[in-house]
């Protein structure tokens, strides 16, 4: 698979994801109902066949084995699952189906195009000249629009996994809705405008408990999947303007060794700009994916061996 369909491959999965992130409350896939406190899966109320009815009729041992088999087990393996995934791949999650990434890289693309920098703390790529020629006001405007759009849509998503859906949008569309859901949504669509415009990846690599989790068990493991530098060929980057880094979501130094990447989303996006910039070599891409020995190998910090005689003797 080449990295333009790897990429295609990964913008269908994330979209996909994206939209079962909305539409799974309103579906009766997934949500928690707070008016009658009961968690919903696939339009079934969670309750493990456990009613009143079977309680008072079943005694102490039924009642631990169908909480051992229905809760602890099923949440048990999901746990271990997970685990494995972030131990082997690390941040698989975030790079191919966390929602708030999808809006991170979507965000970032355009800024790129309006304003020629990913985030606001990186300086234009826009010469003054063209800058000029540019409405900047026009271009942040519809960097807030768009942004603040997109946190209505994940203020109302999140709403609608607490709240029953239907009733929610149609109070909606009739401006009905009741002083609290009114609150949750003006107070998450602020933060999450502030987020999608101010923080964004810096949220991903501080504040996102879930991505560190994910990141700490990857660093656990020194033949984890990780992007490997083939440093034998680093003279072929002074020709290259960074694109690697550039093209890299999270700004992180991909040619770095594995701990300056800790909190890399596997999105794989500096070997697609590696690849483009190395089109016509034949030796290929300077930056790949590697696991087990190689990996292992490439987590390593380099190191610069000292001959301590001959640092005595230039004493001398």
């Amino acid at each position: 698979m080449t990295e333009n369909r790897l990429q295609r491959s990964r913008l269908v999965v994330r979209s996909l994801f994206f939209l079962l992130f909305l539409l799974a409350p309103v579906l009766n896939i997934f949500r928690f109902d707070l008016t009658t406190t009961n968690f919903i899966v696939f339009n079934q109320v969670l309750s493990f066949g456990m009613t009143a009815e079977w309680i008072k009729a079943s005694d102490q041992w039924e009642l631990a084995f169908r909480v051992l088999t229905y809760f602890i087990l099923p949440l048990f393996l999901m746990v271990v699952s997970g685990i494995y995934i972030f131990y082997k791949w690390g941040r698989l999650y975030c790079g191919w189906l966390c929602p708030h990434f999808s809006v991170v890289e979507y965000v970032n693309d355009l800024m790129d195009r309006r304003v020629g920098r990913v985030t606001i703390w990186e300086k234009a790529k826009f010469s003054t000249t063209e800058e000029a020629e540019r409405s900047k006001v026009l271009d942040w405007l519809i960097i807030v629009v768009v942004s603040m759009t997109i946190a209505f849509l994940w203020a109302l998503g999140l709403l609608s996994y607490l709240l029953p859906p239907i009733p929610l949008y149609t109070d909606l569309i009739h401006f009905e809705v009741g002083i609290y859901p009114t609150i949750f949504l003006l107070a998450a669509t602020t933060i999450f405008t502030i987020d999608f415009v101010l923080a964004r990846h810096l949220f991903c690599k501080y504040g996102c408990a879930f991505g560190v989790m994910q990141s700490l068990f990857w660093m656990m493991n020194s033949k984890a999947m990780l992007v490997k530098f083939d440093r034998k060929r680093a003279k072929l980057c002074q020709s290259c303007d960074k694109d690697c880094e550039s093209a890299c979501p999270m700004r992180l130094p991909v040619r770095s060794f594995k701990r300056a990447k800790f909190t890399c989303t596997q999105c794989a996006q500096c070997i697609s700009a590696c690849q483009e910039v190395q089109k016509d070599n034949p030796e290929g891409t300077l930056l790949d994916w590697s696991e087990g020995e190689t990996s292992r190998h490439s987590s390593l910090i380099p190191v610069k061996t000292i001959d301590p005689k001959k640092v005595h003797n230039k004493s001398k």
